[in-house]
């Protein structure tokens, strides 16, 4: 990682270009955090990686191609026998796993004028400097599932997967590959936690300790439940109680003779 920041700082200043070399690079973890995720890896761009390829009153654009550890083995190849570009998609090639496909193409970043690092703790600054120096594959959760997607599709990596990626810079105009750089070194996305191995802070707890808190609480419940209906129970039968005692008294009363008024 050292060495890619001195050459990029090198190449920005056009003092050198060592464009064979250089590979995608996970970014930075001040700038992504949880990289990578279960689905997503995230990229620095490919800022002055391709300086020197670049000619005057060309159109260019960057490819990026993705594609499983284990397709290494079937073809790593992103162009075809006239150096155009592969239009491989992630469905015809099972997700990268029979070779790569392209996840995304977008305009050269600039290296005349890079990305501030410093504006990244400037909340009015922190996504447009995000945008420009970061790609995050596997960021479109839609593209497989919509019939009227067009654009290149950009799905979700397969978790506990380990994957390879690359840039291609293609001149627009003519089609074809004019640069390429190395694959990236393995980048295995995140494995899914199973739920006796699920990290609760603080403290670790197993997933048997969850259960039996989970069973604790519930009798806890029950018991208060329970508790609220006796003394609903007890005070509703005095309630009762003093009622029956009134009317008895009431009865009582009405049943004793009344003293007669003797007549002078």
């Amino acid at each position: 990682m050292c060495s890619y920041w001195v050459m990029l700082a090198f190449c920005c200043l056009g003092l050198l270009c060592a464009d064979q070399s250089l590979k995608p690079q996970l970014a930075a973890p001040q700038l992504a955090t949880n990289n990578p995720t279960l689905t997503t890896v995230s990229l620095e761009k490919p800022l002055c990686m391709f300086d020197s390829s670049l000619r005057p009153n060309k159109s260019y654009a960057i490819y990026l191609y993705a594609m499983k550890e284990l397709a290494i083995a079937i073809s790593s190849l992103v162009t075809d026998n006239s150096s155009k570009p592969l239009d491989s998609t992630f469905q015809q090639t099972n997700g990268g796993q029979l070779g790569p496909y392209k996840a995304a193409f977008f305009h050269v970043p600039s290296c005349a004028a890079p990305p501030n690092l410093a504006d990244v703790g400037d909340v009015n600054k922190v996504a447009d400097v995000l945008a420009k120096y970061l790609f995050r594959v596997g960021d479109d959760g839609h593209c497989l599932y919509d019939p009227n997607f067009l654009a290149v599709c950009n799905p979700p990596l397969a978790p506990d997967t380990t994957y390879r990626f690359k840039y291609v810079l293609v001149d627009s105009t003519e089609g074809i590959m004019k640069d390429q750089s190395l694959w990236s070194d393995p980048i295995k996305t995140r494995k899914i936690k199973l739920p006796l191995k699920i990290d609760t802070s603080p403290g670790r707890r197993s997933g048997g300790m969850i259960v039996i808190t989970s069973i604790l609480s519930v009798l806890v419940f029950l018991l208060l439940a329970g508790l609220l209906a006796a003394v609903s129970s007890a005070v509703m039968r005095s309630e009762d109680s003093t009622a029956e005692t009134r009317q008895v008294s009431q009865t009582i009363q009405q049943s004793e003779p009344r003293p007669q008024l003797s007549s002078e």
